[in-house]
């Protein structure tokens, strides 16, 4: 290996261990630092100033040609690990989302991206590939958003992973158009038949040797306890049908696929995964530094008001008919505002058909940079998106939520128990007084969540738990008692102020999420709070004790007596804080 080649090498490591954490500390993702990393240091970058100050050579990419079949590398295992993804179980689970709002988003969005840029190209196949793959989000960038606020299990979460799984079941038409694609000459309609033929023919092979020869190797490589045999076994399926579908005259990508659509459905699917992360993460950060290399900013940046002006462009069309298609589906409007603005982005695999159609000469130098430029901004503008998404959700969701405000006769009722947030904790507390028969009102900051449960027949409204007027018109003066089970710190200590403002005599019971929040709630005057921490190591310390063959009653005991003693000392604590 030359000195170039492990120069380059120990230039990308360098550049991603520091250049990247701090991208991602602005919350702008990997995947764009990596690109960047690809313009600061590649040929149009720093590299044009290594002829003239030869120390610059040390910090750049001396020859990215060489870089690039590791960037291929990478792509591959982006599209296998995508492949893993699929299972016939989940996208029947999400049908109607999957195959109703994800296929109309993308049909509705690809026609006009298409005529846009038909225009330019002039080439009605070239314009309908690139357009059908700016169409697709970023699956990455939006479940990472998805999963870090904890939204990734909610209707609005279900809905938008539902559309993306649906974006990427159109990598593989796609992949086959791109192959379609080019001076081939002749017949256009027999070489689609025969492409498609040959697709057809490496589909069946790789199925066909995944059903009778893949799933026993797997298995037989798994009897062993060995995870690096499962792990060589996974690496010959993978270069296997990427090859095979290459030798068809297909992408490698393709087959890559279709290998992970099979491995999907075997019980090894997640270790595979987890083994798999790490290297496709490197790998796949080689491609989006080659195509950052692609970037020329010295030939973007004089029209950079027209790039301004697709970004606008794309964007807005993404949203507006993603609203659309959305809401054909019965979607309810905040969901379907917040859902086509977070979508508004383009993802990655625009940037992977674009490297595929430069690679084979389809897009000229200066497109290739202006479009890779285009994506890189809305996939740089996605946190933005998202916050922008979530505020209009939020307005929307007001605004429908103002019939589900508590009417001034709830003042009417008495002996109840106020809820203050009807999440988990707080339906757990309504089933119980229910089934003691005893009358209770609730309120949520949620109004998506006060509307589900008022159809469902729960006394459950929209609004602030600490506002003082909305807990009088829940009926606070006839009410025997309220239960703060909000979950922020700050939004049920504010409840229990209001309480304790209006009514000091009154029973005030609230969950604590620990030991700090229950001394706070404590120092305000609510008897009777234990962390849930505490809670759960009460219950778990039980468990032992039983198991150890401790009698119940003697279980039962020492708990209650752990639990008087948490609550004294929190009694304290909160003494201390009052003097």
């Amino acid at each position: 290996m030359s000195d170039t080649v492990l120069k380059d090498a120990m230039v990308y490591l360098i550049a991603a261990g520091v250049l990247v954490p701090l991208f991602h500390r602005a919350r702008i993702g990997a995947v764009v630092g990596f690109i960047a990393i690809g313009v600061l240091l590649g040929p149009h970058g720093l590299g044009r100033l290594a002829h003239e100050v030869p120390f610059v050579r040390i910090l750049t990419i001396s020859d990215p040609a060489r870089v690039a079949p590791f960037g291929e590398l990478g792509v591959i295992f982006l599209l296998f690990l995508l492949g893993l993804e699929f299972s016939a179980a989940r996208l029947w689970a999400l049908r109607r989302e999957v195959f109703g709002a994800g296929a109309l988003q993308v049909a509705l969005c690809a026609a006009p991206l298409a005529g846009l840029l038909y225009l330019p190209f002039g080439d009605p196949g070239l314009a309908l590939v690139i357009g059908l793959s700016l169409a697709l989000s970023s699956t990455a960038v939006v479940t990472q958003l998805l999963i870090a606020e904890h939204r990734s299990l909610t209707p609005f979460g279900q809905l938008v992973i539902a559309v993306l799984l649906f974006q990427d079941l159109m990598v593989v038409p796609i992949l086959l158009a791109v192959d379609l694609l080019g001076p081939q000459g002749g017949d256009v309609a027999w070489l689609a038949l025969s492409a498609l033929g040959k697709a057809a023919a490496a589909v069946v092979a790789i199925l066909l040797a995944g059903r009778f020869v893949l799933a026993p190797l797997v298995a037989l490589a798994a009897s062993t306890g060995l995870r690096d045999l499962i792990m060589a076994i996974t690496l010959v399926v993978v270069v296997g049908a990427a090859g095979l579908t290459h030798a068809a005259g297909l992408s490698a990508a393709l087959g890559a696929f279709l290998a992970g659509m099979l491995l999907s459905e075997t019980a090894y699917r997640h270790q595979i995964e987890i083994d798999l992360e790490p290297f496709k993460g490197l790998l796949i950060g080689v491609f989006f530094v080659t195509v950052g290399m692609s970037v020329d900013l010295a030939g973007v940046l004089p029209n950079a008001w027209l790039l301004v002006k697709v970004v606008v462009a794309v964007v807005g069309l993404k949203v507006v008919f993603t609203y659309a298609a959305v809401r054909l589906m019965g979607t309810a409007r905040p969901v379907a505002a917040e859902a086509s603005i977070l979508l508004a982005q383009t993802g990655e695999f625009a940037l992977v058909v674009l490297g595929l159609l430069a690679a084979r000469r389809l897009v000229d130098p200066a497109q290739m940079s202006a479009l890779v430029a285009a994506v890189v901004l809305t996939l740089a503008l996605t946190p933005l998106l998202a916050r922008l998404g979530r505020r209009l959700g939020a307005r929307l969701e007001r605004d429908e939520a103002r019939g589900l405000e508590a009417p001034a006769d709830a003042a009417g009722l008495s002996g109840h128990v106020v809820i203050g947030g009807f999440g988990r904790v707080g339906r757990t507390v309504a089933a119980i007084l229910a089934r003691e028969n005893v009358p209770f009102v609730a309120v949520d900051a949620d109004p998506m969540r006060a509307a589900v449960e008022r159809r469902s027949g729960q006394p459950v409204f929209f609004g602030d738990a600490g506002r003082l007027d909305l807990l009088e018109r829940l009926g606070g003066d006839q009410a025997s008692a309220f239960v703060v089970t909000l979950d922020a710190a700050g939004p049920a200590e504010g409840m229990v102020r209001a309480v304790r403002a209006r009514w000091p005599q009154a029973v005030v019971v609230a969950r604590a999420r620990d030991g700090a929040h229950a001394r706070r709630l404590s120092a305000l005057g609510v008897a009777g709070v234990i962390p849930e921490t505490v809670e759960a190591s009460l219950q778990l310390a039980g468990r032992l004790l039983e198991a150890l063959g401790l009698p119940e009653d003697v279980v039962s005991a020492r708990i209650a007596e752990a639990r008087e003693a948490e609550r004294a000392a929190l009694q304290a604590d909160g003494g201390r804080q009052d003097a």
